[in-house]
């Protein structure tokens, strides 16, 4: 569109001239007294609403990345509580991540069919109530069972959450920094998780952890009346494909987290790597037959979808194995108390935020794609500087060799996160979103079971051997998906 010419001389007002001057000529004049085009009191309106629907969006994903991390830190409190083995102490986070990441393919078409607002309300009163049967658990099996449901509702909420910050803001920019906050929010959750988890299992007991998430869930769905209706969008529910993919991710974790206790050739082991298996392709034959699948498998062969994706696997194993690892060698092996296993995360959080904060204006000063390659690789050297620790290493060191674990989740998942919803239509918005989320909390909560079977130690203790074999599988997966990213991604 070409600019508009300047006011000619001849049209300029002089002194002792009776006609009103033209507007452009008030404005040029008083540019203080300028005013838009639309109605004074519109644009305040959409910023205010925008803004409310950021809030409860970085609220939910804040509390449900939250109760991720608090919870490692509590598990030792809860295997003494409820008579639990490390097997079962597994089960309790990977109850909950691997809901997540299974019912994530279809929460993301379930934000697009019924509306990313109304889906979202959904799945925070769920949670809510899903905290609330965690934190009466009376055993184990029906604290996992509570964990089934906590997953199945933040699996809703994560894709929901983001497709409400996709319809909030329309310009790319504001888009932009508005997930760079999002994203912000989720990060330093994952690391303050811990301290508060610490904090909160040695003054009021474990299931505090749990509690601390009804007052939110209250305040999120206040803040819900005032954000606007969604559109609903077609988008097809597929059970066939839904249901292969629990089959598939159940088996696999079930063989990973009971291998490591029951044997890796031992039938129950074998039989659930079979149904894994068979369930996986199942689950590929049925989404190319439907006619409207849950996951467009063409999305998967689109690169700018398909390497976040990879790198989102890779970059959520890490930092969930880790914070597992971590939280259980505090406590287990350095016989720390919860509360100082959770101050030992503090400056982990403050260099994640302040990272977050930087990855955003660094993806627009010289691309996504070093950025996303440079976090890959920050936290390849992260998985290999925790080699050396031991039971007696100096808190000095433990503290300066995790800095790299803080810097490169939190240098590559803004920029990530940003280059695959730009990569999708607004119509596939929460399907791409619940896609990636699904991948990455597939990758964590397979890293919490191979950390978990290769940490059991002779007579429930902790293996340091078991320890640094799984530190480098993920320092070897990490290197790959860098290379992919360097690559296949493009610069911009």
């Amino acid at each position: 569109m070409p600019a508009t010419p300047a006011p000619s001389p001849s049209t300029a007002s002089t002194p002792g001239h009776d006609s009103e001057p033209s507007a452009p000529e008030l404005r040029r004049r008083q540019p203080g007294r300028a005013r838009p085009t639309a109605p004074p009191a519109e644009a305040p309106a959409v910023s205010r609403r925008s803004g409310v629907a950021l809030v409860a969006s970085l609220l939910g994903f804040t509390v449900i990345t939250i109760d991720v991390s608090a919870v490692n830190i509590a598990l030792p409190a809860i295997r003494d509580s409820l008579s639990g083995g490390m097997a079962g102490l597994q089960w309790v986070v990977d109850a909950y991540t691997l809901m997540f990441a299974a019912l994530m393919l279809s929460a993301g078409a379930l934000a697009d069919r019924t509306g990313a607002r109304r889906a979202y309300a959904w799945g925070v009163a769920l949670f809510t109530l899903a905290s609330l049967g965690c934190a009466l658990a009376p055993g184990i099996g029906v604290l996992v069972g509570a964990r089934v449901a906590q997953g199945a509702a933040a699996a809703v909420v994560m894709p929901a959450s983001l497709a409400l910050i996709r319809q909030a803001y329309e310009d790319p920019r504001a888009r932009a920094r508005a997930i760079a906050l999002w994203t912000v929010g989720g990060s330093v959750a994952m690391a303050a998780g811990p301290v508060l988890g610490g904090l909160l299992t040695d003054s009021a007991g474990w299931r505090a952890v749990f509690l601390l998430n009804l007052p939110v869930g209250a305040v999120i769905l206040g803040l819900l009346v005032r954000v606007p209706r969604s559109p609903r969008r077609p988008a097809a529910l597929d059970g066939g494909g839904q249901l292969t993919a629990v089959l598939a991710l159940a088996g696999l974790a079930f063989a990973v987290i009971e291998g490591g206790h029951l044997g890796w050739t031992s039938g129950p082991v074998l039989a659930a790597a079979a149904i894994a298996l068979a369930s996986g392709c199942a689950f590929r034959m049925v989404e190319a037959r439907h006619r409207q699948p849950m996951v467009p498998l063409g999305m998967l062969t689109d690169r700018p979808v398909a390497v976040p994706l990879a790198v989102g696997f890779a970059v959520n194993a890490a930092f969930y194995g880790g914070i597992f690892l971590l939280g259980l060698y505090y406590q287990q092996l350095r016989g720390m108390s919860a509360i100082a296993a959770g101050l030992m995360f503090v400056p982990m959080s403050a260099v994640v935020t302040a990272t977050n904060l930087v990855s955003p204006r660094l993806a627009e000063r010289i691309g996504r794609r070093p950025v996303i390659v440079a976090g890959q690789l920050v936290f390849t050297g992260a998985m290999l500087a925790m080699l050396p620790l031991a039971a007696h290493t100096p808190v000095w060191m433990v503290l300066v060799l995790l800095l790299p674990l803080s810097v490169g989740g939190a240098l590559a998942v803004p920029a990530l996160t940003a280059l695959l919803m730009d990569a999708v239509p607004q119509e596939r918005a929460g399907t791409a979103s619940g896609l990636l989320n699904s991948f990455r909390q597939t990758g964590g909560a397979l890293a919490v079971a191979l950390f978990g079977s290769l940490l059991a130690g002779p007579g429930g203790g902790f293996s340091l051997p078991g320890m640094r074999i799984g530190l480098l599988i993920v320092a070897a997966l990490l290197l790959a998906t860098a290379v992919l990213s360097r690559l296949l991604l493009p610069r911009g």
